[in-house]
């Protein structure tokens, strides 16, 4: 076995710690939203966020040309349970055809907790929407944003999972940022269409990009410990 591996390894293990710490704090933002949604203190500043995506005068009227606001859905659908399912779905797939079936197993299960935690969430708080006209059809609680926090245990875990295909931090930068990107975008569409206010999508990403980080952080133990596989380049490529 080279040293390159063996290196690689022990700065994966190195930042257990931060990512340990990350978690952490993304937790205690999704719990201070919470308290403040629950205590009423964010109603002024969601509404007049959620108002500035709206027509001055006219709340039914997302801003904008009529293109945008299908731009709105279409960006939206990124984060629908159906788009998510079929890449989700089709990673796995490409992780059993190279053999990898305990990451494909591993990042099973971390997607259906993470909708399994999504779905107890808003269960719990069973926050009403915005009383707005929307501009896509919903059918769940408001608080967290789903879309924003399925897109981004989706997206983050599998820009996670394309990191493993180079050692150059500039390509594992644009994936990672593709991934961050995606999911900052679902989340604003749903402002946009007014189905969700603005605590919504931040405790979406709070527990989305948290769970997401848990997840790959025991995904690299149990790589450190040979029960995960860790994909070479050329299976990856």
């Amino acid at each position: 076995m080279s040293d390159k591996p063996s290196s690689t390894g022990q700065s994966r293990l190195a930042g257990l710690p931060v990512a340990a710490l990350l978690v952490a704090l993304l937790v205690a933002g999704f719990v201070y939203l919470a308290q403040e949604m629950l205590e009423g203190d964010l109603a002024r500043l969601d509404e007049g966020i959620l108002m500035a995506f709206r027509t001055a005068g006219n709340a039914a009227d997302p801003i904008g040309p009529p293109w945008v606001e299908e731009l709105g859905r279409d960006v939206t659908a990124l984060g629908s349970f159906a788009f998510l399912g079929f890449l989700f779905a089709a990673t796995v797939g490409y992780l059993l055809l190279i053999g990898a079936r305990g990451l494909a197993l591993f990042m099973t299960a971390s997607v259906i907790g993470g909708v399994v935690v999504s779905t107890a969430l808003k269960m719990g708080f069973d926050r009403p929407r915005p009383d707005l006209p929307h501009a896509a059809r919903v059918f769940t609680a408001s608080f967290p944003s789903g879309h924003a926090t399925l897109s981004a245990v989706t997206f983050l875990t599998l820009g996670a999972l394309l990191t493993q295909i180079t050692s150059d931090w500039r390509v594992r930068a644009y994936f990672i940022g593709l991934a961050i990107f995606l999911t900052i975008a679902v989340g604003i569409s749903r402002i946009y269409l007014g189905v969700h206010y603005p605590s919504d999508v931040l405790a979406g990403w709070s527990v989305g990009t948290a769970w997401a980080v848990l997840c790959w952080t025991i995904a690299i133990w149990l790589q450190r410990r040979g029960q995960v596989e860790t994909p070479s380049r050329d299976e990856l490529r």
